[in-house]
């Protein structure tokens, strides 16, 4: 995929490896002027050199990164619980069509899963540690700023964090004051990977604060609705994305309150190891409070419980490896699994997308065109937002877009229109308008998509 995001993070990427600019911010988020840490350019712009900067090794990086992550998952778990949960564990995340298909491509949410997971293994670590538990309350506290990053619901998370360390502080008196010093390097730990993003705040009137602080009290984020019809539906969509299945709201309900009831029944009896508590936790506390915002239920939405959930059901699922018939039994589940989820691999057999060969060859076609190295750059009709990735194209050869935020105006301006009637003289969108009264000076197609050069009347 190579689409407005993925421009835009690639142009970010490209300016940093050249030396031109270093973001204080990150991505805007779908919930209003709210601008995520820049964290994950930082992470992903070292992938373009070894590609010459082909904006493919973006992706390339987030596949690597994510496969990296996989591993290192399993590794955790089989050292930490068992290698029947990891195995099981290692199977479902590697063969689920939805984390495929998200390591496929760049943009900040892909890497959630992977950096959550170790969010509240990192958590684990640190509570339960006997030494070196505030290297590991370090790295929690930066894992957790780290997803933060990536999105914004990864704010959810706090929900399970501090319930588990008030039942331990409650608990574990003796150990009380070893637990807050935790609890405060964690806190260093969050604001390292979160200083550029607060330093940004600091030095624009806290204007990223200002706005989240809005969406909360002024603008409808909390869902309405019956809270029980809200939940349903939430459970029912991750069920659905997680497993690629398609079932009613209350079966899978039920198929929730199960697993819940074992857990409880479980740590009754004191035979569930405390990092299975702890990725439950995470799941079914996000789903529940998910429900609670009005929000659409996409797949990427739910990247902070994924793999947490596929560890709580890889622990179940390791005792069905206790006995030649419920062996059987589970080989059919994961069987079943890998057959609707394989189902999906579009990306096997289908055609190929080409977006990225795409936009180089638009981008290439404008070139012959340009009187000067400064240039306007619009799209017509306003649904049409992919600019970006021509503008990353243009940039490597040298060009530079005039900057819309301060309603720069150069001698020539290039309208990509992607569907017909592309009336771009008489329209109300303010990034052609800005360029002020204008003439067609010529129009050429490519791939579909007609340019106009407008120069000035």
């Amino acid at each position: 995929m190579f689409l407005a995001d993925q421009g835009r993070d690639a142009v970010i990427a490209r300016r940093i490896i050249t030396f031109e600019h270093f973001p204080a911010i990150g991505p805007p988020s779908s919930i209003g002027q709210v601008y995520l840490g820049p964290f994950f350019y930082y992470l992903i712009a070292p992938f373009l050199i070894p590609l010459r900067f082909d904006p493919v090794g973006l992706a390339y990086g987030v596949a690597i990164l994510s496969i990296v992550g996989l591993i290192t998952a399993f590794i955790m778990l089989e050292k930490t619980v068992n290698f029947e949960t990891a195995i099981v564990f290692l199977i479902l995340a590697t063969f689920s069509f939805n984390l495929i298909s998200f390591n496929r491509f760049s943009w900040n949410p892909n890497l959630l899963p992977f950096a959550s997971f170790m969010t509240m293994y990192f958590l684990y670590k640190t509570i339960y540690s006997k030494k070196n538990n505030l290297w590991y309350g370090l790295l929690f506290g930066a894992f957790f700023g780290f997803s933060f990053q990536l999105h914004h619901l990864a704010a959810l998370m706090a929900v399970p964090i501090g319930l588990i360390f008030l039942y331990y502080l409650a608990q574990q008196k003796k150990k009380r004051i070893s637990h807050v010093i935790s609890i405060g390097v964690s806190l260093i730990g969050f604001l390292i990977i979160s200083f550029p993003l607060i330093l940004f705040d600091l030095k624009h009137d806290f204007i990223n604060f200002r706005n989240l602080n809005s969406l909360f009290t002024k603008q409808n984020i909390v869902a309405g609705g019956s809270p029980l019809t809200r939940l349903l539906e939430t459970n029912q969509a991750f069920w659905n994305i997680a497993l690629q299945i398609s079932l009613p709201a209350i079966p899978l309900f039920l198929l929730s309150l199960v697993i819940i009831g074992l857990l409880i029944f479980f740590i009754r009896k004191n035979k569930v190891h405390p990092l299975i508590v702890i990725n439950a936790l995470n799941a079914f506390s996000f789903i529940y409070c998910f429900s609670l915002l009005s929000s659409g239920r996409f797949p990427h939405y739910f990247g902070v419980a994924y793999l947490s959930m596929y560890a709580v059901m890889g622990y179940f699922a390791s005792f069905l490896l206790k006995k030649p018939v419920t062996i059987v039994i589970l080989s059919f589940l994961i069987v079943g699994f890998l057959f609707v989820n394989a189902s999906q691999y579009y990306f096997i057999a289908g055609p190929p997308s080409d977006q990225i060969k795409r936009a180089e060859q638009i981008a290439n076609s404008i070139t012959p065109h340009m009187s000067g190295k400064l240039f306007n750059l619009a799209t017509y009709p306003i649904e049409f937002t992919s600019e970006e990735t021509y503008i990353y194209f243009l940039e490597a050869q040298g060009y530079h877009v005039a900057d819309r935020g301060v309603s720069q105006v150069t001698d020539q301006m290039f309208v990509l229109c992607d569907r017909g009637p592309c009336d771009i003289l008489h329209t109300g969108s303010w990034n052609i308008n800005m360029f002020g009264k204008a003439k067609i000076d010529t129009m050429w197609e490519v791939e579909g998509i007609k340019i106009y050069r407008l120069v000035h009347e």
